[in-house]
């Protein structure tokens, strides 16, 4: 390998570091301010704190002290705010008051199923919605463009959990090909039973990649590089795959804010379709007061996120040269 490449490859993996490095601290000061409002939201909600932390346990002196005791009330608020958080960082979240059990052992039972599920549904959006966006923008104009353009119209309009209602009823019950709820015994009976919720939150984020894919497209379509591919006697799939390179940022960034936003998704689909997940087991805790599994779930909902925000940036420098020129040039 010559000196120069190692020289420019040992450039580009400094503009990586620098650039992750650069992401973390952002977001871990975030994480660090939505911890603090987390904390401090739960404190200030109106009712009795105590009670509230007791559930359905008998009241009487003793459980009310056991109670202060054990969340440290009488302790000053930063003393209790920093306590809960390094515990936090430790993967210690308390109990759940509702289920009685450590707030670990809860997520670790029901995460994997909704990663899972969101893993399901961002495949199928990529798989179908991408190749129709790309087609749509080829076909500007004409019946392809028009007939997917009023398919994604009809994905973005109707509401999920109405998808998830109708799906349920033709492919679960009218036509018995998928199972009515539940998550399965594990490995393909799993998959099996994901199937039809994951297509209910497909559709929908399906709908808004397609149109950023085809808008992106079309733009790239029309530059001077397309120009150039066509003037050259290239093929419309090797113009098409120039112009799907080009537009690969805008895709990326779309399907990265689509993926952050699939948690709300995932909450009314996993009801309809009674499934163990996270989604159901926030419902279930903002509906029974369940503080502690409240914080946990914001925590590591927004430490997704910020994962996923991290990604995303990382990817324009592998994506596109000229942010990688950019950055090497600071």
């Amino acid at each position: 390998m010559a000196p120069t490449d190692r020289q420019s490859r040992s450039r580009v993996a400094g503009v990586l570091t620098r650039t992750l490095a650069t992401r973390l601290i952002s977001v871990l000061i975030i994480l660090l301010i939505i911890s603090f409002l987390t904390f401090s939201l739960v404190y200030l909600a109106p009712g009795d704190l105590v009670r509230t932390l007791i559930g359905n346990r008998p009241v009487n002196a003793e459980t009310i002290a056991a109670v202060r005791a054990q969340y440290r009330l009488d302790d000053p608020f930063f003393v209790r705010y920093f306590d809960w958080l390094w515990s936090a960082i430790r993967g210690d979240f308390g109990m759940s008051i509702r289920l009685q059990q450590p707030v670990s052992e809860v997520l670790a039972a029901r995460l994997p199923f909704t990663g899972l599920l969101a893993l399901l549904a961002f495949l199928v959006a990529l798989v179908t919605a991408i190749p129709f966006g790309v087609l749509s923008a080829a076909h500007e104009g004409r019946f392809g463009d028009r007939a997917f353009s009023a398919a994604a119209l009809v994905g973005l309009s109707a509401p999920s959990f109405a998808v998830a209602i109708v799906l349920l009823y033709v492919f679960a019950m009218l036509i018995p090909l998928f199972p009515v709820y539940g998550g399965g015994r594990g490995g393909l009976s799993t998959l099996w039973h994901l199937t039809l919720p994951a297509i209910a939150l497909a559709i929908g984020i399906g709908a808004i990649l397609q149109r950023i894919t085809r808008a992106a497209v079309l733009r790239e379509l029309q530059s001077d590089a397309v120009t150039f591919a066509r003037a050259r006697g290239l093929s419309e799939r090797e113009v098409r795959r120039i112009a799907l390179r080009g537009a690969l940022i805008p895709i990326v960034t779309g399907a990265g804010l689509i993926l952050t936003f699939m948690v709300g998704g995932t909450i009314i689909v996993e009801t309809v379709f009674a499934l163990p997940g996270i989604g159901s087991l926030l419902q279930e805790a903002v509906f029974f007061k369940d503080l502690p599994v409240v914080q946990a779930l914001t925590l590591v909902i927004a430490a997704v996120i910020a994962v996923i925000t991290i990604a995303v940036d990382l990817s324009y420098l592998v994506l596109d040269p000229r942010v990688r020129a950019k950055e090497l040039t600071r």
